[in-house]
Parts: C-alpha cells; structure tokens; sequence
C-alpha cells in the first residue's frame, strides 16, 4: 500500500486543531461539558427571535430607499389592529419626517438602521457610535424621542457592532423569518416564505418600498391571525430582565440557580 505524505503547510494546519481538540476533551473529562461550553470562546450575537411559550411574533420593516407603500402598509397594518417596528436609516428619516410622524402617531416603534447604511463591520469602533449617534439624534428631533433598537445594514455584523450597540444602551435585533421580498420573486412566494414555519418568538423581515409587499401583507396577517397569533413591536417581544442568547441567536431568560437544599431536607417530588 502507497501512504501519502502530508506536506508542511498540511501539518501546520492539521496539528493545531488536533492540539486544541485534545486540549477541550480533557477539559470537559476533568470538568463536565458545561464547563467545556463556558471554556469555548463565543460570539457577540444579535437577537434573532426570543424563546417564549406565548403565541406572539413580531413583523418589522426596514426602511432606506423610497416612500413607496408605506402609507398604504400603514392603513393595512391598522386594518388588522397591528403595531410594529419600522427600522429607519437617517438619510430616509431626514428625507421624509412626515412619513416618520405618521408611523409614530398611528402606534409604531422605530428602530435605528445606521444613519448612512454603511457596511458597519468595516467601520471602526468610534465611527459605529456615529452612525448610532447620527440617526437616533435625528429620529429624537422628529419624534422626541431616541432609538433603543438597532438592526445593522445588509444585515452584517461582527462582534464589535453588537458590542458597541450594547454599549450605547441599544438591543441589536436581526430576523428569523426572511420574506425575501427584496428578490421580487412574487407575492405567492413571499407568502410561502413568511407561512411556512411560524413559531413563538419569530422576528419577520420586510422592506416597504418591496414590489409586492402590499398585496403579500394581508394575506401574512391573515394567515397569523387565524393561527392564533399576537403581532408586536419587537421591543414588546424581547425578554425582560437577565437573558441570554444561544449559538443561533435566539434569546432566552437567565433560569435562576435553584436554592441549596437544607440538609435531611426532603428531595422536591414531581
């Protein structure tokens, strides 16, 4: 039998992660797989849906390019008695403050999407603060009040922009459930994209200058409705109190460590 040899650049790249895999499995012999888990360095997550028993989901939309639509998405969400979250770029903002106004009256959040919708993990750390800064500052001047959620451009993201948004008292939140609507593959699609899987806790994606978003809306509102589901702003679905956030961005509440038990005090039954 002819044996390959490995070549140097493939040792080079094999014997570290053999070194590192040895390493974690006397760990976790020594110490248990929690300890393996809290040994293993993670990283900096957004939220992209919320761990909870209750039949409730929120829908948002993200707003940067055009005013299309969103008056009429403003009169069907009001149709259905439903209060969402519109993530606003400051440029939009600036360029439509009435539109901005009306979302606010009618009972909607708004959330900071960047002042500029740059590609935020090229920027460093002090510029991310001003594009923070930059768009809650103009939202504050139009509504009077500032920005407590953040969901980045094109959806990218590095530890450092969730960790500074955090540091800037913000909730970075992504989404779950995409309607791809910005394909403007068709409302069928965008239905099926938004029904398919609907689960308590799910964040929805939406644009409102998207091709097909008004005649697609009611039929997802529809279809949430009859399935027993609450619609809310992202900020009513979020988790209150000490959280946490799993490998797959989904947010759960801190479990309090059960109290030592007393000794001879009876094991609690089932």
């Amino acid at each position: 039998m002819i044996k390959k040899r490995l070549d140097s650049r493939t040792v080079r790249r094999v014997l570290p992660v053999a070194a590192l895999l040895a390493v974690c499995m006397a760990y976790a012999s020594m110490r248990g797989a929690p300890a393996l888990m809290a040994a293993v360095a993670t990283r900096e997550l957004p939220v992209y849906n919320v761990d909870t028993e209750e039949k409730v989901l929120a829908i948002s939309f993200d707003a940067a390019w055009g005013r299309a639509n969103t008056e009429e998405l403003m009169n069907i969400l009001d149709r259905y008695d439903v209060k969402t979250t519109f993530f606003l770029v400051g440029f939009w903002a600036e360029k439509y403050p009435d539109l901005v106004q009306e979302l606010v009256s009618r009972g909607h959040e708004i959330g900071n999407h960047s002042a500029t919708h740059p590609h935020m993990a090229q920027l460093s750390a002090a510029q991310i603060r001003e594009e923070l800064r930059k768009c809650s500052d103009l939202v504050k001047s139009i509504t009077g009040k500032p920005t407590t959620l953040f969901r980045p451009p094109y959806g990218e993201y590095n530890d450092t922009v969730v960790k500074v948004s955090r540091e800037e008292g913000y909730e970075c939140v992504q989404w779950n459930v995409d309607s791809l609507d910005w394909k403007n593959l068709g409302t069928e699609n965008m239905v099926k994209q938004c029904t398919k899987s609907v689960n308590p806790g799910d964040i929805v994606l939406f644009h409102n200058d998207s091709k097909y978003i008004l005649e697609a809306l009611p039929q997802i509102l529809e279809y949430y409705t009859q399935a027993g589901y609450k619609i809310i702003p992202v900020s009513q679905l979020l988790l209150q109190g000490e959280t946490w956030i799993d490998h797959a961005g989904q947010q759960h509440l801190c479990t309090p460590t059960p109290a030592p038990q007393p000794e001879g005090a009876a094991a609690p039954t089932a």
